[in-house]
């Protein structure tokens, strides 16, 4: 049986969906430290995580038998991107789904901020009854400047002009205005502007520190600030000084550069004593809305990607929508896109007498390839002519590693095999590393790129597979 790992507190229903779908599901509250992760991962073909997981390269070199990351939330910076594709491990995002409940609380912070709810609370609180207009204002017919457009940030701008205010945007990539919203040309023309400034940026590297001494320094004279988007984004010692010197008259800050792996821990900022001031613990998505709504659509894209191949909406591998298996058998190719190599898979599969049945593949290394096999007995045979031994190497991580003898016109070479081939996308490593010598009923060997070989098998419980092999 399969195994998916979710961590975080992720909304129950993404595990319901999983163990609907046959997989044995195993959920944690907390996020794991990196070698932490590299245990629970033992045996573990799907993981969940959201913001506070690292899946790093050293995650990945320790667990190869790992198919797929779904990742409950917006951001993807915490998971080594690039690594993973290179490791035929598709990573999976919810872009949308919380996007109306960060915009909400976006909302609400102004709104609180614009009439100094918390200084107001604060002093009831301590017993203070301090009725007075003073520096409280409409939200009408202030300006809003919101760093960052994608799908928060254009949502809020519309919610926004709703309620009478005037919206300028500052992207640095092309985005079209919703609404009256009006583009800036100058970061430092929206921050002159705007009675409210929030940031709605993603978690690329070049972001860290983006927002700094200088940004709050062009900042209106009373604006407020607001950051719910990456906590190593602004800095927070200069927010402080613009609060305290009287230039800032308040600020929500939702997200933080060091935050607490779980609930309960204790966490201490120096932003605490502001008197006007909202701090929540990074719970922009955090309704049970979103929730609900992002348990569901994230399980959804790991559960067409182990049944059907489907890499749509993955964040890391070249995009195929694929429909349910009506053939025999699906085989999902992952390779690097050069000439030459689907022409060799389809020779292999025909001198074998497999026939296709369908086939889609992507613009850069993804294909998809559905077959119906006929005439099994005497594709079973062909094997012993063709090529010939299977040896165990020895086992790594209590998995069996085989190597592969090939017999070539210069000679021998040894080779050991990695999955990247099944008929529902498994893990790398699942059906290469387990094979028995008892349990195969064919293999054929193929030249690929850079005179790689792979062996494509078929083990008599029905599977299917292509090794990629490594050397």
């Amino acid at each position: 049986m399969p195994k998916a790992l979710l961590l975080e507190n992720i909304h129950p229903d993404a595990a319901q969906s999983l163990r609907d779908h046959g997989f044995e599901v195993e959920c944690l509250k907390g996020a794991l430290s990196e070698d932490e992760l590299i245990d629970a991962l033992e045996g573990v073909d799907l993981l969940g995580i959201r913001s506070k997981t690292s899946v790093t390269r050293k995650v990945i070199d320790a667990r190869p038998t790992l198919t797929a990351v779904g990742c409950f939330c917006i951001g993807t910076n915490q998971v080594d991107l690039e690594y993973a594709g290179k490791n035929g491990i598709a990573v999976f995002n919810a872009p949308y789904s919380n996007t109306r409940s960060v915009v909400e609380l976006v909302i609400g912070d102004i709104i609180c901020l614009m009439r100094r709810i918390p200084a107001h609370t604060h002093h009831m609180k301590h017993g203070m009854w301090d009725k007075s207009a003073s520096g409280s204002h409409e939200v009408r017919g202030k300006t809003l400047g919101i760093i960052g457009y994608g799908n928060i940030g254009s949502q809020l701008s519309v919610v926004a002009e709703a309620l009478g205010m005037r919206v300028l945007f500052y992207d640095i990539e092309e985005k079209l205005a919703m609404g009256n919203a009006h583009r800036c040309d100058t970061l430092n023309e929206l921050l002159e502007q705007s009675d409210v400034v929030t940031l709605h940026v993603d978690g690329r590297k070049s972001n860290t520190g983006f927002f700094g001494e200088d940004q709050f320094e062009h900042m209106k004279q009373d604006a407020i600030f607001i950051n719910l988007s990456r906590g190593f984004v602004a800095d927070l010692d200069a927010l402080k000084k613009h609060l305290d010197s009287g230039h800032l008259s308040g600020a929500a800050v939702d997200v933080f550069p060091i935050e607490p792996k779980k609930t309960g821990d204790e966490f201490l900022t120096d932003l605490a004593d502001e008197d006007n001031m909202i701090l929540t613990p990074h719970i922009g998505g955090s309704t049970l809305e979103a929730q609900k709504s992002i348990g569901q659509f994230v399980s959804q894209r790991l559960e067409d990607y182990w049944f059907k191949g489907s890499t749509m909406l993955s964040v890391n591998l070249p995009q195929i929508t694929l429909s349910d298996i009506k053939s025999n058998f699906r085989i999902a190719h992952l390779h690097a896109n050069l000439p030459g190599v689907l022409a060799r898979v389809n020779r292999v599969l025909g001198e074998d007498g497999i026939n296709i049945a369908a086939s889609e593949v992507s613009e850069d290394m993804y294909a998809s390839i559905d077959l119906v096999l006929d005439k099994l007995e005497a594709q079973v045979k062909k094997f012993v002519s063709r090529n010939k031994e299977i040896h165990r190497k020895g086992r790594a991580n209590d998995i069996d590693v085989y190597t592969f003898e090939v017999t070539e016109e210069d000679g021998e070479r040894t080779i050991t095999g990695r999955d990247h081939f099944s008929p529902k996308p498994m893990s790398p490593d699942e059906a290469a590393m387990q094979l028995d010598a008892n349990d195969f009923e064919f293999l054929t060997f193929l030249n690929s790129e850079n005179d790689r070989i792979n062996v494509i098998y078929r083990r008599k419980n029905g599977n299917l597979g292509l090794i990629d092999p490594i050397f």
